[in-house]
């Protein structure tokens, strides 16, 4: 049974590289995944990325602003723990990224399949059931992904200042490159909070729309 669901998923995977999206779902509807049930994984999966990216960019702030205030010392070791925080906040925007564009491409899959089902039922009164309950599901789907949007559209910018500071302390490690950098923490520092705060209402947005789709 294990050996099975390793190959299945292997199947998948190996699909879902390949860009094809037709033998991937074919694949998971063997083992009981019907797109409904991927997109709410997604979307799972979109949040925790997004509380993982909150805490991490949490941890970079921290960094800096006690990188800023260093008073003495081996200021190389500061920077090293700076531009490690700053890899980790890359690889968390990648991670976002990536899930908000797997949740919109399974979400357009979905609707698409389930418009044209809709449209074959005779039951004029299934049929403008399940048109009632698509248009409420893509609302829901796209306030979501609005939300999700709004705050990946923010983390770019957080990033492209954090960029900056390691960039010009690298080049600079010196008393005089802190007091330059203790400027910019507190602009940092609200960009940051506005970020996270995006982040949370996304988070939320989220944990309303699996609620939706699992009542």
């Amino acid at each position: 049974m294990k050996t099975a669901i390793r190959i299945g998923w292997a199947v998948a995977l190996m699909a879902a590289l390949a860009g094809c999206s037709t033998v991937y779902y074919n694949t998971m509807e063997k083992f009981g995944q019907e797109k409904r049930d991927i997109l709410v994984k997604r979307v799972g999966k979109a949040r925790d990325a997004q509380q993982e990216t909150q805490v991490v960019f949490k941890d970079a702030l921290e960094q800096f602003g006690s990188v800023v205030k260093f008073d003495g010392g081996d200021l190389q070791k500061q920077y090293d723990k700076l531009s490690a925080e700053l890899e980790r906040c890359e690889a968390r925007a990648e991670a976002v990224h990536a899930r908000i564009a797997d949740v919109d491409r399974v979400a357009r899959d979905l609707f698409r399949e389930w418009a044209a089902e809709a449209k074959q039922y005779q039951n004029p009164q299934y049929r403008r059931d399940s048109e009632s309950k698509l248009r409420d599901t893509q609302r829901n789907c796209d306030r979501m992904l609005d939300a999700m949007r709004n705050a990946e559209s923010k983390i770019d910018p957080v990033l492209s200042v954090f960029r900056d500071q390691v960039l010009y302390l690298k080049h600079n490690l010196n008393a005089k490159a802190l007091a330059s950098l203790q400027d910019e923490s507190a602009k940092i520092e609200m960009d940051v909070n506005a970020l996270i705060k995006d982040l949370s209402a996304a988070i939320a947005e989220a944990d309303r729309f699996i609620q939706t789709m699992v009542d």
